[in-house]
């Protein structure tokens, strides 16, 4: 079997599909095409009223794209929960490519000079995949995930794709959808102009927490 190399990777999310391993030690990777997919609304994103405080104080430095290898390593590794995950050598390797091709971005938390949570996915045109997230502080996946959606709303993104939905995405508004409605938003999404944004201006920030839909 040819491996798979990233254009083959970016023609795979463009058409709906998307790899996944059996564990972090199987060699194999399997393309997935859910017939039910999980999507995050970016106009319906739905900010739990603590998380909203613990925007507003600010507890971690957040950046982006400054440490593609810690972020996806630790959402490779182990975790409470977790004892293992999708994410094996070969898709480790690949999204490693595709960083430096400018196509995976990460969003990441800090303590002082500890990378305490955070996210990568795929941005292609104006659909953002969204991979994986860590946390080893409370809150910082969470921080990272309203981050990622200030950025995306504000870069002129018109898909985040979350693969799958769980009771935890489900809080910040991700719902289910049909594989035909995602392909048609799909369609949509790459075919539009879009441009991460790594930097954000405070007023720009505090904007978006006004914006946001509270929830308890």
């Amino acid at each position: 079997m040819v491996a798979p190399s990233p254009q083959m990777l970016l023609k795979a999310y463009a058409l709906g599909v998307f790899p996944m391993a059996e564990g972090r030690d199987d060699p194999e990777i399997y393309w997935i095409d859910p017939e039910v997919r999980g999507v995050l609304p970016l106009e319906d994103f739905h900010l739990p009223r603590r998380l909203r405080r613990t925007l507003r104080h600010s507890p971690f430095a957040v950046r982006c794209d400054t440490d593609f290898d810690g972020v996806i390593s630790a959402c490779a590794a182990p975790a409470p929960g977790r004892a293992d995950t999708w994410i094996n050598n070969q898709i480790f390797q690949l999204n490693r490519q595709l960083f430096r091709m400018g196509f995976a971005h990460t969003v990441e938390c800090w303590h002082g000079d500890r990378l305490v949570g955070g996210l990568y996915g795929i941005a292609i045109g104006a659909a953002f995949f969204g991979e994986s997230m860590f946390s080893v502080e409370r809150d910082a996946s969470k921080v990272a995930l309203a981050h990622l959606v200030m950025r995306l709303k504000l870069g002129g993104y018109l898909l985040l794709d979350t693969q799958f939905v769980t009771p935890h995405l489900q809080r910040f508004g991700a719902i289910e959808i049909s594989r035909a409605d995602y392909r048609q938003r799909l369609a949509r999404a790459i075919a539009a102009p879009a441009s991460f944004q790594g930097e954000v201006a405070p007023e720009a920030a505090a904007a978006f927490l006004q914006s946001t839909t509270q929830t308890s």
